[in-house]
C-alpha cells in the first residue's frame, strides 16, 4: 500500500500487473477521483508551450510541448499560470511514493533515476511515429487529459510489435483518467496515430519519464532559447463552464 494522499491514484499503479510480451508494457485507467479528472481536464495548460514539427526521417513527428518538471529538478515549471489541480499533479510526481508505486510496477528501482516531466498537445495533423525510444530513457509513463474523444479521429497512443504501425497490440485513447507504461527495450515500439486534420481539438498528453543517471534533455537541451507561446485549440463551452464555476466558488 503506497500513499492515499495524492491526486493520482498510486495503488492503482502499484498493483497493476505489467505486461511482459513483447515488452513491459501496462494500460492503466481510472487514476483520479472524478472531481479532480474533472479539473485536470478543464486546467490543462496553454501557456509556455513550443513547436516540435519533423518530418523526412525515421520518425515523424508534430506536437507542441510544455516543461512540467525539469531533467532531475525538484521544482515546478512555470508554476504560476497553473491551476491548484495541476499544481497538486505535479507534486505527486515529484512525490517519493510515485517512484515507489513505479517502481512496484515495473520491478525496476526507480528512487534515485533522474524524472522529467511534459506537457503535449497535438494539433489536428499531428503525430508521433513508431519508436522504441533512447537507449537513456528506463520508464515511461503516458497520462492523457481529454475530457472525451473520438478514436477514429487519431491521436490514440499504438503499443505496437514492430515498427509497422499495423502491427498493433493494444491502442489507448487519450481520455483523461488513461495512462500507459512503457519499460524502454529495443523492441519496445510505439506511437501516436495522426490526429486528423478536421479534428476541432487538441490531443492533450503527459510523459513521467525516468532517465538513467547523466542524461541530458532532448526536449530541452542545453542553450535552447526558443521562444515559449501560448497554445490555444477549441476552448469548449464545458472549460468555460468549469472556470466560471471555480471563479465563483
Amino acid at each position: 500500500m503506497v500513499s492515499d494522499q495524492t491526486m493520482i491514484d498510486l495503488n492503482r499503479i502499484a498493483q497493476h500487473q505489467l505486461e511482459t510480451e513483447p515488452f513491459g508494457w501496462a494500460v492503466i485507467d481510472r487514476l483520479y477521483a472524478k472531481r479532480d479528472a474533472a479539473a485536470l481536464a478543464a486546467t490543462f495548460p496553454h501557456d509556455r508551450f513550443k513547436l516540435h514539427k519533423y518530418y523526412g526521417g525515421d520518425k515523424d513527428s508534430e506536437y507542441e510541448a510544455r516543461a512540467l518538471i525539469g531533467m532531475g529538478e525538484q521544482s515546478i515549471s512555470g508554476s504560476e499560470k497553473l491551476s491548484p489541480a495541476w499544481k497538486e499533479l505535479a507534486q505527486d510526481f515529484l512525490s517519493a511514493a510515485y517512484r515507489e508505486a513505479m517502481s512496484s510496477l515495473t520491478g525496476i528501482d526507480l528512487s534515485a533515476a533522474p524524472l522529467e516531466v511534459n506537457v503535449f498537445h497535438y494539433p489536428p495533423g499531428g503525430l508521433l511515429g513508431a519508436h522504441s525510444d533512447l537507449e537513456d530513457k528506463i520508464v515511461t509513463h503516458v497520462l492523457y487529459f481529454n475530457r472525451s474523444w473520438n478514436d477514429r479521429d487519431g491521436g490514440c497512443l499504438t503499443v505496437l510489435r514492430s515498427p509497422d504501425p499495423q502491427d498493433l497490440i493494444t491502442a489507448v485513447s487519450p481520455v483523461i483518467g488513461n495512462s500507459a507504461v512503457l519499460v524502454r527495450a529495443h523492441n519496445s515500439w510505439h506511437a501516436v496515430s495522426p490526429v486528423v486534420k478536421k479534428c476541432r481539438r487538441s490531443r492533450r498528453s503527459l510523459t513521467a519519464t525516468f532517465y538513467r543517471p547523466g542524461s541530458v534533455s532532448t526536449m530541452w537541451p542545453p542553450g535552447d532559447n526558443t521562444p515559449l507561446h501560448d497554445y490555444q485549440l477549441d476552448v469548449s463551452r464545458w472549460e468555460r463552464w468549469w472556470g466560471k464555476l471555480t471563479a465563483s466558488s
